[in-house]
């Protein structure tokens, strides 16, 4: 095994299993999700301020939600 050989890791975005290649970023999960703005992220129900959605490490079996609020009366 080579060290520049992905891995493939196993997060839930939103209740749903997602494989994702490792390592990842919050942001990879919020790409793969297809969310738009505005939204709010959490890991593990830990919000994550948006600066830091590219350096965010996810690990296998991470929870991500992403929070998209809603509007109407």
């Amino acid at each position: 095994i080579t060290m520049n050989q992905h891995f493939v890791i196993q997060v839930w975005i939103n209740q749903k299993q997602t494989g994702l290649p490792s390592p990842a970023h919050l942001s990879d999960a919020i790409a793969a999700a297809a969310v738009t703005p505005p939204f709010a992220a959490a890991v593990n129900q830990v919000f994550v301020p948006k600066k830091n959605h590219a350096t965010h490490v996810l690990q296998e079996g991470d929870h991500i939600e992403l929070i998209v609020p809603v509007t109407g009366g």
